[in-house]
């Protein structure tokens, strides 16, 4: 099973990186991204490890908790989209309409923060 790494969780990873920066302690968001990368690296043996993510309550929108860090991913079949890493506390938020179905909310997500 190949593992993909969006756009977005790049972006976060940098972001945690640039934080522990800001507060003098450039190591410590070294170690969060590479445990988590190590973390990561562990779902294709067992894809489900993850819970359902609340928000969405579907089999493939999965997290993992990394504390104090959520790495959501989308389970497919043959591959695991890491679509975010946040900070636990952080609801995912959908920019939809009211009209949107759970099943348009959910591919909105992907489509947003999912660039592969």
């Amino acid at each position: 099973m190949k593992i993909l790494i969006s756009d977005s969780a790049y972006a976060d990873f940098e972001s945690i990186i640039e934080y522990y920066a800001e507060k003098d302690a450039p190591h410590i968001g070294g170690q969060f991204v590479v445990s988590i990368i190590e973390h990561i690296e562990t779902i294709p043996a067992n894809p489900d490890i993850g819970r359902k993510v609340p928000e969405f309550n579907t089999d493939k929108i999965r997290e993992l908790i990394h504390g104090p860090f959520r790495v959501v991913y989308l389970r497919e079949e043959k591959l695991i989209h890491v679509v975010r890493v946040w900070r636990s506390e952080r609801l995912l938020k959908l920019e939809d309409t009211p009209e949107d179905t759970p099943e348009e909310r959910k591919i909105k997500l992907i489509q947003r923060d999912f660039q592969t």
